[in-house]
């Protein structure tokens, strides 16, 4: 069952790329003014400790977990990106998939980005990260940190919800109907009998 007329190829990827490049813009632009305003690796309330700001080049993952093996984080940014990439081109045609891949892809490419062009260097270059929301987690982030969580959050509910990269919804009847048919697949076909 398909809520819309699902879209072509060329209409995901372009919304995909529409929304990357700003997510990607937005991020850097974010970041490019956190390093030229605020002090390193001092707190700057904003609101109270609700919100604030507290620059730090990041060279693991969260937490700075993994700090030596940077160059592994920029590898797997790049294996997310490729796979988002090659499924926008090759099988998204839901405009809700679309949307969240490309936010997504924007998000990876915003720490991809740092991995790749920030000091010390290619290809272990420190991730930029500086809000801080001590009241509902430790973790210091950036913009590109919010959509990749906010992201990742949707696309599991996407799953949960039964809603396909091709726009048709996964129900009762659907899964019944592909259990048969890989049944029959598996099942040998024995032509003495009928």
């Amino acid at each position: 069952m398909r809520s819309r007329s699902p879209l072509r190829s060329a209409a995901a990827g372009i919304i995909i790329a529409i929304l990357a490049v700003l997510v990607l813009a937005a991020d850097q632009l974010a970041k490019t003014a956190a390093i030229a305003s605020l002090p390193a690796e001092r707190v700057v309330p904003i609101i109270g400790e609700f919100l604030q700001f507290y620059l730090v080049r990041n060279p693991g993952a969260a937490f700075s977990l993994g700090e030596s093996v940077t160059w592994l984080f920029t590898i797997a940014l790049a294996v997310v990106a490729c796979v988002i990439i090659y499924l926008g081109i090759r099988r998204v045609r839901s405009r809700l998939w679309a949307v969240v891949l490309g936010l997504l892809l924007g998000g990876v490419l915003g720490n991809l980005t740092d991995r790749l062009a920030r000091e010390p260097g290619f290809p272990v270059g420190h991730v930029v990260d500086f809000i801080s929301t001590p009241w509902m987690m430790p973790a210091i982030y950036n913009v590109a940190d919010m959509f990749i969580v906010t992201m990742m959050i949707s696309v599991a509910l996407l799953v949960l919800f039964g809603l396909r990269l091709d726009g048709t919804r996964e129900t009762r009847a659907s899964r019944a109907a592909e259990a048969d048919a890989s049944d029959d697949v598996a099942a040998p076909h024995d032509p003495g009998t009928r």
